[in-house]
């Protein structure tokens, strides 16, 4: 006889519900029944979830101690879980160098350098790649899709429209830095290429990209330069390049120092001699300080701690400081330390004054310490259907 999979409920009602439940649920879904196992890891309730854009909110971090795999945070669920392991030879070294963006529901990972996990393993040159890895939040799995025209590694990367940007950076054939553009349509992959765009009027080696006002700004990552204190933007209107003054206060070795939030606010983080969070005067243009990053207490040291190669990141309301590093200085003085790596996750409403933080559930597993990579992925629709919602405390309190 056929069994239902919530009892009282018809089928595609009960599928409604348990797609409703954000991803971080799914491991208790799968201990609920095995029918109910069977149905998560399905490609049916990928497709259905993909249909009806269950995606749920994802925050993405890539951390030096994690092995090369990604894990994931679940805002609504308050956990992290590991991503499936990147297969190939991808999974036997060292990513870094890398761009990672979240566009159409994807995240991508782009470009970047290779070395061994294994520090005794001595290789000549780094393996920089051209790849594109995607991971399908639905299916919850990892593919390759089509890959850029330019190998590079510590470029500029930004999403402008739903399309990827791409310029700047270094290979083993251009150690001094590249010109070259490029820009990557996901809904058009079927095409499997990457669009040449103009090349840069400078070429640029170490940068990083932000979207601001629809434009693809590059900035250089070579600190108190005065030649390279000139933000090169790009017009994807009238596809041509142009120089502006540099606006962006925020220290470039940071790769992750920008966000926008939902409502085109811009936020930065400043670590000059103190990690301060400013944001910008839409009307004057002006920076100005809204909070700073809160220190770090260790247990059994009293002193409070600066952190340092965390990640920034924003998801919905809020803004996240992720991971990183502190010095722990030994108390009797004798100039000695040891680096303990975080795998602290602290988060705040910029908009509430002063800035009130909090600590949310730390990273999983061996993941801490300095961030390679982190992006944030929204479902596109903030709010529920009242059957929806309905459903999901349903489906909520019959697994509590």
């Amino acid at each position: 006889m056929h069994q239902p999979v919530i009892p009282g409920l018809p089928d595609d009602l009960a599928l409604l519900c348990l797609a409703k439940v954000s991803h971080g649920y799914h491991g208790l879904l799968e201990s609920v029944c095995k029918s109910w196992r069977d149905m998560i890891r399905s490609a049916d309730y990928a497709h259905y979830r993909a249909k009806h854009g269950c995606c749920g909110d994802w925050l993405f971090v890539l951390t030096e101690q994690s092995n090369n795999q990604w894990v994931a945070f679940d805002p609504e669920a308050d956990r992290w879980h590991p991503l499936p392991k990147v297969s190939g030879d991808c999974s036997v070294r060292q990513h870094f160098g890398f761009s990672c963006v979240c566009v159409h529901n994807r995240l991508l990972v782009i470009g970047g350098s290779y070395a061994p996990l294994d520090s005794s393993v001595l290789i000549q040159r780094p393996v920089i790649t051209d790849n594109v890895l995607q991971f399908d939040p639905f299916k919850k799995q990892w593919t390759s899709v089509a890959r850029m025209r330019t190998p590079r590694s510590h470029f500029a990367c930004s999403v402008i429209s739903g399309k990827v940007y791409v310029a700047g950076g270094r290979n083993l054939s251009c150690t001094k830095g590249l010109a070259l553009a490029e820009v990557y349509d996901p809904l058009t992959d079927k095409n499997c290429r990457w669009e040449e765009l103009p090349p840069m009027r400078t070429p640029l080696m170490d940068c990083l990209g932000l979207s601001y006002k629809g434009k693809f700004h590059v900035l250089s990552d070579q600190v108190g330069l005065s030649e390279t204190n000139i933000t090169q933007v790009f017009n994807p209107s009238i596809n041509t390049w142009c120089t502006m003054d540099d606006i962006w206060p925020f220290s470039r070795a940071m790769q992750f120092a920008v966000q926008v939030m939902c409502d085109g606010r811009v936020y930065t983080v400043v670590d000059w001699g103190e990690s301060l969070i400013k944001t910008r005067d839409s009307e004057g243009g002006e920076w100005y300080t809204v909070g700073s990053v809160p220190s770090v207490i260790l247990t059994n040291h009293t002193r409070p701690l600066e952190a340092f190669s965390y990640g920034f990141a924003s998801l919905r309301d809020e803004l996240y400081i992720l991971g990183g590093k502190v010095l722990k200085w030994e108390e009797s003085g004798a100039g000695r330390f040891d680096i303990v790596r975080l795998d602290l996750v602290r988060v705040c409403n910029p908009v509430a004054r002063p800035l009130k933080w909090k600590e949310t559930r730390p990273m999983c597993g061996p993941a801490c310490g300095s961030i390679l990579g982190c992006a944030s992925l929204e479902e596109e629709s903030c709010s529920r259907s009242r059957q929806g919602t309905f459903c999901y405390f349903r489906v909520h309190h019959l697994l509590l």
